[in-house]
């Protein structure tokens, strides 16, 4: 179905007739993005919570308000990013999703990738991070580091940080994600 996507409005629908993920059936809406699906910066986080369930966008709630004003500090808004997750639907009680689900979901994540052919990929949590550069570290120890995700024949350079969520939590690592964003940020204005 992912692969038969030729567009990102296609893709869309494959993903909401899609039926194959358990998560579909507890939660409220799918949750596909937002933002410019042509802007050269594209966020992946974890997956749906409450607030997102309710309004079928990815990052809304209060973590999605912490990632505006990230985005909103380097001078990006919804016009230069491209924000979704590497689920579509929320995970009962906002557990994590598990290992199965993210694999059932990665097809449609990885031809969203394709075809919004960002130019770099802020990757906003360990599960995106995990999951993405299918590395069994941990978001401590890859969090500020370049890598690549290839897919399709488009390699794109990717920065893992900490999720919003986590920010909240632990609000004594921000200078970390900040330092992130200043990386991305350099990166972005080389793009002129």
């Amino acid at each position: 179905m992912a692969r038969a996507a030729g567009d990102i409005a296609a893709l869309k629908a494959a993903i909401e007739s899609f039926d194959g993920c358990e998560l579909k059936r507890t939660a409220r809406n799918t949750v596909f993005a937002r933002g410019n699906a042509a802007a050269p910066l594209m966020v992946i986080g974890e997956g749906p919570g409450q607030e997102e369930d309710r309004e079928g966008l990815p990052f809304v709630g209060r973590s999605g308000q912490l990632l505006d004003r990230m985005l909103a500090a380097i001078r990006l808004d919804e016009t230069s990013a491209y924000i979704t997750n590497v689920v579509f639907w929320r995970p009962p009680g906002n557990r994590k999703p598990s290992s199965e689900e993210i694999e059932m979901c990665r097809p449609f994540v990885e031809r969203h990738i394709a075809l919004a052919k960002p130019r770099f990929i802020l990757l906003a949590g360990g599960i995106s991070t995990q999951a993405l550069l299918k590395s069994p570290q941990g978001i401590m120890a890859l969090r500020g580091r370049w890598s690549e995700i290839s897919v399709d024949g488009h390699t794109v350079p990717a920065l893992p940080t900490y999720h919003p969520a986590f920010l909240l939590r632990r609000p004594q690592e921000k200078a970390k994600a900040w330092a992130d964003l200043l990386s991305l940020a350099e990166k972005l204005e080389e793009l002129g």
